[in-house]
């Protein structure tokens, strides 16, 4: 047996399910290592959730299999698989503390009373509630009752952890707030977890590896980091993170016509008159001091200035390259002294290295 097959923790083959004549998920086949914290990224109703559910027996598939460490659970009930699972609604029973929430799991493990209270305080030392344990859920905050959710899913150490959109129905702050504890629960742990989530800022934020669904197929998978930069299609381009998408022409090798202005850029080998996207993020874009002779530069105007905190969004026109107007992103710190108010005239920059090139359908 290979290492990799040795770190292979889940593996789902040729995975597709139906709902009568509505096809949810198609031949899905992906490997998830021991460790790993992934990320199934997508849009409501593109197939995320019914795929965790197929996961986690919840839902049975139509066709594929699904292996957990070298064991096929593709047919095993809920209760034959180990994994902790962890919903949007919390479902905690509200009429236990969070003591007994904690410990019903390990009660129905016939786990004894002196190994149950050492476990609950250890779970409840981790998440900061050990002060909350004789509390009902309905005294406890939106934030803290997903914190019982999440170590009630770990109280017996499962192999693998599910998150069905966790901190969805939290506001902004608490959903920041828990990130980053899920994070260093699973650093400290090192349990692999599965996460769906819509949330494209989530994702980035926690995964090791995202994939990413469209339709019930997934259509890219990878590093948040990769995705970011070398997202594969202009609909990956424009949901992970804000793009700047620029309607252009291949006129000849390694150059594109937007308008009235010749962009150079990466076109593959692609042919010549061949209708493209381009898509640009808004930090790529260089503002100028004055006009630059650097490819790619070209004379806009400001038409708005939004004050984002740590940086500046900037709304320009430049009707030689685009009819849109771009976004450009700068920190708030940078650049004080070029005059950024509506109106103004500067010169912007579009470096061909950090241009993707995408062919029209």
């Amino acid at each position: 047996m290979s290492a990799k097959s040795q770190s292979i923790f889940l593996s789902v083959e040729n995975l597709s399910k139906y709902f009568g004549s509505f096809r949810a998920i198609h031949d899905i086949s992906i490997e998830i290592e021991e460790g790993e914290f992934a990320c199934f990224l997508g849009p409501s109703g593109c197939g995320k959730t019914t795929l965790l559910r197929c996961i986690a027996g919840l839902e049975t598939q139509s066709s594929g299999t699904i292996t957990q460490k070298n064991v096929e659970i593709s047919k095993l009930p809920p209760s034959a698989r180990d994994f902790g699972i962890v919903f949007q609604s919390y479902a905690l029973f509200p009429n236990l503390t969070v003591f007994s929430n904690i410990s019903y799991g390990l009660i129905n493990h016939k786990w004894g009373k002196d190994r149950i209270n050492s476990r609950v305080n250890e779970l409840l030392d981790l998440v900061g509630l050990k002060s909350h344990s004789t509390k009902y859920p309905g005294q406890l905050s939106g934030g803290e009752q997903q914190r019982v959710a999440l170590v009630r899913a770990l109280a017996t150490s499962p192999g693998l952890l599910l998150l069905d959109e966790p901190l969805s129905a939290l506001d902004a702050k608490v959903r920041l707030y828990l990130r980053k504890q899920i994070k260093d629960l699973h650093r400290k742990l090192g349990i692999t977890t599965i996460m769906v989530t819509h949330d494209q800022g989530e994702a980035q934020s926690m995964a090791d590896r995202i994939f990413v669904m469209k339709d019930g197929e997934i259509i890219q998978s990878g590093s948040p980091k990769e995705i970011y930069k070398k997202a594969n299609s202009p609909f990956i381009a424009d949901f992970i993170g804000i793009t700047n998408f620029i309607e252009a022409r291949v006129v000849a090798k390694n150059k594109v016509s937007c308008n009235d202005f010749e962009v150079g850029c990466n076109t593959e080998d692609m042919n010549t008159d061949l209708p493209v996207r381009l898509a640009i993020r808004p930090e790529c874009i260089s503002l100028n001091h004055a006009t630059s002779d650097s490819e790619n530069s070209i004379d806009a105007v400001i038409v708005e200035n939004e004050f984002l905190g740590s940086f500046q969004r900037i709304y320009v026109e430049s009707t030689l390259l685009s009819n849109e107007l771009l976004m450009i992103d700068v920190t708030s710190t940078s650049l004080t002294e070029m005059d950024l108010t509506p109106g103004s005239q500067i010169s912007i920059t579009l470096p061909p290295d950090q241009i993707r090139v995408y062919p029209c359908d």
